[in-house]
């Protein structure tokens, strides 16, 4: 990384108060630079700049941990996950969390695997499947993605993955309140937070919700 991204990145951190553990940052440039390395083959994003990957994903992603519950041994299924966001930078802000990361493109799997391996993330699963038949051994806690669908198809799909009082999360742009008008009546919306991601000039929210049925 260079001195631009360094800097980039120990500002956003700061910013956004998030503590990692060590080895971490090391981590973080470790798949930036691996990203950025298979995003020449496999079309994984079409962000290329250093500067940009830092703020778009690297830290776009980590707005979400504080938000995330804090005991261990936490279970996290990324939908959709792509180039592993946000699910790789919270497996690596959160080792004690066990993160499932899924996309039904076998290309993007294989990438997320090789990251896994090569990071190393012993706490990193990754599979290539659609999440309608995905059926893992345990539910999840948490269940979230980053621009995967509108609210409503996320939703339905993600719910059968969910733990008792777990949490539905997505990651939107602007206030999505006409996909929120548009969930169905089984679902509700626990809270929506804007997220303030340094160096992003755009609106971030984060929507969480729960199946009506499921109470923790």
């Amino acid at each position: 990384m260079n001195v631009l991204v360094d800097a980039g990145l120990d500002e956003g951190l700061a910013r956004l108060g998030v503590a990692l553990p060590a080895g971490a940052r090391e981590k973080l440039a470790a798949y930036l630079a691996l990203l950025a390395k298979w995003n020449r083959t496999f079309n994984l994003t079409a962000i290329r700049e250093p500067e940009r990957m830092v703020t778009h994903h690297l830290l776009d992603s980590l707005a979400v941990v504080p938000r995330l519950p804090a005991a261990p041994g936490l279970r996290v299924l990324d939908v959709g996950s792509g180039g592993g966001l946000p699910g790789i930078p919270i497996a690596i802000a959160r080792p004690d969390a066990q993160v499932v990361l899924i996309d039904s493109s076998h290309k993007k799997a294989t990438f997320l695997r090789q990251a896994a391996v090569e990071l190393p993330l012993q706490n990193v699963e990754a599979v290539a499947a659609r999440v309608e038949d995905y059926r893992p051994a345990r539910p999840f806690d948490v269940v979230i993605s980053r621009a995967f669908s509108d609210l409503a198809t996320f939703a339905r799909l993600a719910a059968p993955q969910l733990a008792r009082g777990g949490a539905i999360v997505a990651m939107k742009g602007v206030h999505p309140d006409e996909e929120i008008a548009e969930l169905p009546a089984d679902i509700e919306v626990a809270a929506t937070t804007r997220l303030d991601v340094p160096g992003l000039d755009a609106a971030r929210h984060l929507v969480v919700m729960r199946p009506r049925s499921v109470r923790p």
